[in-house]
Parts: C-alpha cells; sequence; structure tokens
C-alpha cells in the first residue's frame, strides 16, 4: 500500500489518497464546493485519466493557430467503495476543454488494430512541458495520452479553459450515455 498527497478538483487542499496498485486510479473525495471552470493556472490540480472524449474541433485562429476543443465527461471524483462487494462511482459531468493558439497538431488515434468499435475515447491523462520560442514567448508541449483505443494527441498551446456544460452525476460509469 502506498499513501501519497494529490490535489482534488475542488479545492486547493491536500487529501491524502491510498493507493492498492500501481494500476489504481486516483481516490477524489466528493467536495460541498464545486468548481465549474478551470484554466492551465489550476493544471496541477486537475487529472484526466480515464476521461471519454465524445468528439473534438478545430477552430482556425490567427497567424497559424487555431483552437482544439474536445467535448468529454469530466470525471470530478472517483469514490472509493466501501466494501469489497461494491464498485468504484463516479461523479461526472459533460464538459468542453478549449486550447487556444494551437499550433504542431498531431493526432493519432487507431480504432482499426484492435476492431475496436466506434465509442468515444479515453485519456490516460494530460501531460505538459514548458517551451520558449524566440523573443521570450512561452507556451507548452502537450500531450493527451489515450489509453483506448490506442493513441495519442501532442500540440503547443499557452493554455486552455475547461468548463463544465451540464449537471453533475453520481453514477458506476466513467463514461455519460449521450443521445
Amino acid at each position: 500500500m502506498v499513501r501519497f498527497h494529490k490535489w482534488n478538483v475542488n479545492s486547493r487542499a491536500p487529501v491524502t489518497r491510498v493507493v492498492l496498485a500501481a494500476s489504481t486510479p486516483p481516490l477524489h473525495k466528493a467536495n460541498a464546493a464545486l468548481a465549474t471552470s478551470w484554466t492551465e493556472a489550476d493544471f496541477d490540480s486537475l487529472g484526466w485519466h480515464d476521461v471519454h472524449v465524445h468528439g473534438f474541433r478545430i477552430l482556425e485562429g490567427e497567424h497559424g493557430t487555431g483552437q482544439l476543443w474536445l467535448d468529454l465527461d469530466y470525471i470530478l471524483d472517483w469514490i472509493c467503495p466501501a466494501t469489497d462487494s461494491e464498485t468504484y462511482r463516479f461523479r461526472i459531468a459533460p464538459a468542453i476543454l478549449r486550447f487556444r493558439n494551437v499550433d504542431s497538431l498531431r493526432f493519432e488515434l487507431d480504432y482499426a488494430t484492435p476492431t475496436a468499435a466506434m465509442e468515444p475515447f479515453s485519456l490516460a491523462g494530460v501531460e505538459r512541458k514548458s517551451i520558449e520560442y524566440g523573443g521570450g514567448y512561452r507556451s507548452f508541449r502537450w500531450k493527451l495520452g489515450i489509453n483506448w483505443p490506442s493513441g495519442s494527441i501532442s500540440f503547443d498551446s499557452p493554455g486552455f479553459v475547461q468548463e463544465l456544460t451540464g449537471p453533475v452525476l453520481e453514477t458506476n460509469s466513467q463514461c455519460i450515455e449521450r443521445p
């Protein structure tokens, strides 16, 4: 068993986590005060593991950049089972994750190799690395790993806004069924 501290997405206070195996996802505790919008300034307190993406949109911008929008089901909390006979539950809400001034977009998604059914893909997580261009312009190199089916999305962007677009639901699924 490993103990570590991780930030709850709705609080600046650290939350103690207990992980039983290396592959066990972070356990979030429910929080009464719910944020509905985040930016790159909140990155270290957010997590996108097993978040499902229903669609994406690319919008043309200025100077060869654009916007990348991801329509996703954001998992706010992983609720740990009280007993061994129960399963995880999730507090989840539809959201839009919008990256601005996107450049150098690379999108790899392979439904063919595993002969996967067409369904929302799920993220393994989101990583960022600080980069500096000539003239002192700073940005981030983003990598969104995709854990089902295999793939990744990478690009440069100075930041994002993520906003909840619907009600928070408590469910035993990591993906909201949509019409």
